[in-house]
């Protein structure tokens, strides 16, 4: 699977910027398509994304749960995709990075549960969020077999292989159950403080994360997000990015990372609703 100049790939968005720059190094074109905010969840719109293939289309994007808006795909929404996909000759590559990390403790719902023999996907996976090993560099990719020789060119010229003390590391998936429900906990509790006390000053708007570790939301009365962001680091002593960093349909929101420990969460939240206050 390769994007060229001139051809395009599909990208939900707000959705994290790698996706774009990755696309743009390859020569292709990025065609963001909006996902849709309601009371509840963020929602991927079939007929959205549909409308969005062109004849330069290659490739859909799916990032679910999704960074930067906590969005979890249902098993129906993921079907919609695939089969358009299949309906256009596509590819999809999904970016299941962050499946073990809902609040309902189940595993979020993902492309394996409707995939065929034959159809096109490739499988993103990392340790760098389920099993909070960020930096370690350990991830690995499900592709179809055909890909293993351009797979593997790829390999030996960017990593040829993991670190040994990486993949001693690494071996603690064979006990992660634990370290996983420990980490759902932490993050359910933070979630449940950062969303209670922003919604608490009747401010701030925004659909709760199913999943992931992030809140994204918007202010009233505030629509340049950079500048909001800038503000609320000298004024509040709180930092967070701006939506407009994770696309087109991210402008106008903040996207607030509550991976920390609840004592902290809950301090950062005073803060915030202190500045939302005055």
């Amino acid at each position: 699977m390769t994007v060229a100049a001139g051809e395009e790939a599909l990208i939900p968005s707000p959705a994290w910027p790698n996706f774009a720059g990755a696309i743009r190094l390859a020569g292709a074109k990025p065609a963001f398509v909006p996902l849709e905010r309601g009371q509840t969840r963020w929602r991927l719109n079939p007929e959205r994304l549909a409308a969005a293939v062109t004849p330069a289309t290659r490739v859909i994007f799916v990032n679910s749960p999704a960074n930067p808006t906590g969005f979890v795909a249902t098993h129906e929404e993921l079907a919609a995709a695939l089969a358009i996909a299949r309906r256009h000759n596509l590819w999809i590559v999904a970016d299941e990075i962050y499946g073990r990390l809902t609040f309902s403790g189940a595993r979020a719902p993902s492309f394996h549960d409707v995939i065929a023999p034959d159809d096109k996907i490739l499988f993103v996976q990392t340790l760098s969020k389920n099993w909070a090993m960020t930096g370690w560099r350990i991830g690995w990719l499900e592709a179809p077999p055909a890909l293993s020789p351009v797979i593997e060119n790829i390999v030996q010229f960017t990593t040829s292989g993991v670190p040994v003390f990486a993949q001693r590391a690494a071996a603690a998936l064979d006990d992660g159950e634990s370290h996983i429900a420990d980490q759902v906990a932490r993050m359910r509790a933070a979630c449940d403080i950062v969303c209670d006390g922003l919604a608490a000053t009747g401010r701030v708007r925004f659909a709760r994360p199913d999943a992931t570790f992030y809140l994204f939301c918007a202010v009233d009365g505030e629509a340049d997000s950079r500048a909001l962001a800038l503000r609320l680091v000298d004024e509040a002593g709180v930092g967070v990015a701006p939506g407009s960093a994770f696309g087109p349909g991210g402008e106008g929101y903040l996207r607030l990372c509550f991976g920390r420990a609840p004592d902290e969460i809950a301090e950062a939240t005073r803060r915030l609703a202190r500045w939302l206050k005055r």
